[in-house]
């Protein structure tokens, strides 16, 4: 990963806003510290901006709640909460198409056919081991890269009952 390698700092954030010529894109380029107080000012912040873009409408809610989970196994699973380690967030979203997010952790990674299905009945009264499977129901697309350190996740903008009937191929 390039960019900051301190953990001193609050969450840098960096957006970045093109003009009409550009299809109304967002980007956004962040970096926290592994300290779960700083998921919550951070998703906040983030989700402000998304919901600004309006490349997602009426899906914010679900968008929020996977980048929750993808932040929550970055900075816990990942980072191990080393408050040396960070974690990097970047969005692109762009009006009519989507909202694809990237969130990388600076840990060992892992892999993510070995993670156990929380629906199984062994699984079900554990009381972790369903961010995976959360971010996966709600998001488009979900995978996993960088030995399993980076999760990929993509929602399309909702649909309108008038664009089904054009075509199915929108891009995250």
């Amino acid at each position: 990963m390039n960019g900051p390698r301190s953990a001193n700092v609050k969450a840098e954030l960096r957006p970045a806003f093109a003009g009409p010529g550009a299809g109304s894109l967002l980007q956004i380029d962040a970096w926290v510290p592994s300290e779960i107080s700083a998921i919550s000012p951070l998703v906040e912040r983030l989700m402000r901006l998304i919901e600004g873009s309006h490349c997602i409408t009426g899906e914010e809610p679900a968008v929020e709640l996977a980048l929750r989970e993808a932040l929550n196994n970055a900075v816990v699973h990942g980072n191990r909460l080393d408050a040396h380690k960070l974690v990097h967030v970047r969005c692109r979203c762009k009006v009519g198409e989507g909202i694809s997010v990237i969130v990388s952790d600076q840990g060992q990674g892992f892999d993510p056919r070995t993670i156990p299905d929380p629906l199984t009945v062994e699984n079900l009264e554990a009381d972790h081991g369903r961010g995976i499977h959360i971010m996966k129901l709600v998001m488009d697309e979900v995978s996993f890269e960088q030995r399993g350190a980076e999760v990929h996740m993509c929602k399309r903008a909702a649909r309108h009952p008038r664009a089904e009937m054009r075509s199915d191929s929108r891009g995250c």
